[in-house]
């Protein structure tokens, strides 16, 4: 296949989405598809108005792939464009995050607005969990897959006795992990360990660039706090960094206000760190409250105090949770398996452009600007170009150009 695959700024980010992105691309060069990364720029609102009107950007984007992957978080510059496509034979988008799912976020937002227009300009669907898949099919009833994360080490990164011996160490260490952005919710981390008595330290792992004002905020909220002597902010770390806090951490704290997966609880539970996992999103299809985990509602210190006092007075539950947590990443689905998941979902959106209607009924205003145009655009340049996918891999399942 040849794929496009729009993102911001490239594929240099740290963040799971960037992580998830280039694990496709690998997995679809490694299996000798032709991958080209376009890279849009980031610019604030009114250079992001300009961007969705673009020429320049139009041309990049309209051109012969079998499919054009998109992140979704690129939606307010591509929902105009997508409706003007005719070149690329399927639009695919990969939804890491939808904002207008976040708790917080009012029912009438512009960005529900915005993802509802720009979900109906695509073709398919990449989700990482079925709670993501849920959420886009309120906005936009389109054929879709879910291909779940998998974690650093693809299985466990320690084993039972350590994550049993560790467990009664003091004091309790708890970690933060994760950009340091409002929906991520350290500062409700940071309330709830305000009276939490007994032996803990914390530590604030996380992109501190991100949203300097809020990671201002985050700082006076720690140099306020009654156990500021406590708590370490240790901002942006390298990846042997990170696997040495999440080794020696007893609990990963991340009362986020929606996780579309939760890639960083699955690393944790790699090394039989128990997560704290917030209820909103995807975390619920993998952190089983009571064996692995626990769970809790995001915007709520009360909740989330309770459950580490628990962990910090019950170091024999704590165990048993990271026990848990173990098996549980042992027997997480590997980046092979859901990226071939990936890879078959758009083989499939490539062939039906030209050989079926799309499996989901689709609202008019995205067939009559998008979808039928395309299809009828790759159905046209395959009359064109007579029967020559016969003489490609027969195994390929794509037309050759």
């Amino acid at each position: 296949m040849h794929v496009g695959l729009v993102v911001y700024d490239g594929l240099d980010e740290r963040s799971g989405g960037y992580r998830y992105d280039r694990q496709l691309v690998s997995y679809l060069r490694e299996r000798g598809d032709d991958v080209e990364v376009i890279a849009l720029p980031r610019r604030g609102t009114l250079g992001t108005a300009r961007l969705a009107f673009s020429p320049s950007i139009r041309r990049a984007l309209d051109r012969p792939f079998d499919v054009l992957l998109q992140d979704a978080l690129c939606e307010d510059v591509l929902w105009h464009h997508n409706r003007r496509l005719t070149d690329p034979d399927s639009v695919v988008a990969i939804v890491h995050l939808l904002r207008s799912a976040t708790v917080g976020t009012a029912p009438r937002s512009p960005w529900r607005w915005l993802e509802r227009r720009y979900l109906r300009t695509v073709d398919g669907v990449v989700c990482p969990s079925a709670a993501t898949r849920a959420a886009t099919g309120t906005l936009a009833p389109t054929p879709a897959a879910v291909a779940y994360p998998a974690g650093r080490h693809e299985g466990r990164a320690t084993d039972r006795a350590t994550v049993r011996s560790r467990a009664t160490d003091a004091p309790l260490t708890i970690t933060f992990v994760g950009n340091v952005v409002p929906r991520k919710g350290v500062l409700t981390v940071l309330d709830a360990l305000t009276d939490l008595a007994g032996d803990w330290r914390a530590t604030i792992v996380g992109d501190l660039d991100a949203d300097p004002a809020h990671a201002r905020t985050v700082r006076r909220a720690v140099d306020r706090h009654d156990a500021s002597s406590r708590i370490e902010i240790l901002g942006g770390v390298s990846d042997d960094r990170l696997a040495t806090v999440l080794a020696e951490a007893h609990v990963l704290a991340v009362p986020a206000r929606r996780e579309s997966f939760g890639m960083v609880y699955l690393e944790a539970m790699e090394y039989g760190t128990v997560p704290v996992a917030t209820t909103v999103g995807g975390p619920p299809e993998f952190v089983v409250d009571g064996y692995n985990g626990r769970l809790v509602p995001p915007r709520d210190p009360a909740a989330l105090r309770t459950a580490l006092r628990g962990l910090l007075a019950d170091r024999e539950t704590l165990a048993s949770l990271g026990e848990g947590a173990l098996e549980t990443a042992r027997d997480h689905s590997t980046w092979g398996d859901s990226m071939g998941r990936v890879r078959r979902f758009l083989r499939s959106r490539v062939e039906d452009d030209v050989t079926a209607p799309p499996a989901v009924t689709a609202p008019a205003e995205r067939v009559s600007g998008t979808a039928a145009t395309r299809s009828a655009a790759a159905a046209t340049r395959s009359a064109a170009a007579g029967r020559a996918d016969e003489s490609g891999d027969p195994d390929d399942g794509c037309r050759r150009r």
